[in-house]
């Protein structure tokens, strides 16, 4: 620093001003120093800024999947946020294992992360409590914490899919399936909660024949779909729980002669050139609150933890609109 400072003809904390993006530097000095650095090849010496300051300038993010077009939205979101405050993010993908979540949330600890954003796959995160108490903030994102107080941003999750049943049933649909993630997931059981909240709010019977759970592979989702396309009493209609079994079953629609409604949970590519009804969720708007509630406990915000539910919206596309077969 003293080589940047003597070639731009500034003082040393003039360069630390400019090499830390802080206020209080004219334009035409800063630019002098930033010549100087580019000239003299200078580095900042990001280990000794640790020790300094008591911050790496990083955060960790522990998703389900990157491979998921939902969570690469939140993770880009997240990645913005971090980047306007000076910080990089490091993020992996836990596959919904509780195990895998803990070491990968621990790992990035002992790497001196400043925060982390988790999207639980566990269902008890009461291992992450020394580290908070040691100062990393922590944000829980798309499910609640187990059995801590955290701050935490969902999606509403009931109130979306209560709208989209709702939809189906006021286009005349009375037998309605549901398809859904894996029961122990937040999402999935507030999903299921509110398809059967919209059959009751209509006077219809719930009826467990029409309801499957479980794994979202193809095999698994197209089973369920015959299942309940077949026999006596075939539903007219089907809701997806997440965008993965939304796939699997325009698939399985697509085979049959006689149309099937649709509405699917989470927007997912080429939905509005396929005429797919959808409840979207803004995975995005996801990233960024979660971002944005991390980096203000970082700068210092002692409030008690929040929860920040964000809004679905239903987009009628075609698919949900299909009336029931005679």
């Amino acid at each position: 620093m003293k080589d940047v400072a003597a070639r731009a003809g500034v003082g040393l904390k003039t360069v630390s001003r400019v090499v830390n993006d802080e206020p209080g530097v004219t334009p035409d000095t800063e630019r002098r120093v930033r010549e100087a650095i580019d000239a003299l090849g200078f580095r900042r010496n990001d280990s000794a800024r640790v020790l300094r300051k008591g911050r790496t300038a990083s955060i960790g993010l522990v998703l389900e999947d990157l491979a998921d077009p939902f969570y690469g939205s939140l993770s880009r979101a997240v990645e913005e946020v971090a980047r306007a405050h000076g910080a990089l993010l490091i993020n992996g993908s836990s596959a919904e294992d509780p195990e895998r979540e803990r070491e990968l949330a621990l790992a990035l600890c002992a790497r001196r992360v400043d925060g982390l954003i988790v999207i639980p796959a566990g269902r008890d995160h009461r291992y992450l409590e020394p580290e908070i108490r040691a100062g990393i903030a922590t944000v829980f994102v798309d499910r609640p914490a187990g059995r801590i107080d955290a701050d935490t941003v969902l999606s509403d999750s009931f109130g979306g899919t209560r709208a989209g049943t709702a939809h189906l049933i006021a286009h005349g649909h009375r037998r309605i399936g549901f398809i859904g993630d894996r029961p122990g997931i937040h999402t999935a059981a507030e999903r299921l909660r509110g398809y059967r909240a919209a059959l009751t709010d209509a006077g219809l019977p719930l009826d467990d024949a029409r309801v499957s759970q479980g794994s979202t592979a193809p095999e698994r989702v197209r089973s369920a779909a015959l299942a309940m396309l077949g026999g006596p009493e075939p539903v007219t209609a089907l809701v997806a729980g997440n965008n993965r079994v939304t796939v699997t079953a325009v698939r399985v629609l697509a085979e049959r002669e006689r149309p099937v409604a649709l509405v699917g949970f989470d927007d997912l590519d080429l939905a509005d050139l396929l005429g797919i009804t959808v409840v979207a969720q803004d995975a995005a708007a996801l990233g960024r609150t979660a971002a944005e509630r991390l980096f203000r406990r970082l700068e210092g915000a002692a409030d008690a933890p929040e929860q920040v539910t964000l809004a679905t919206r239903l987009i009628p596309r075609g698919s949900g609109e299909i009336p029931p077969s005679p």
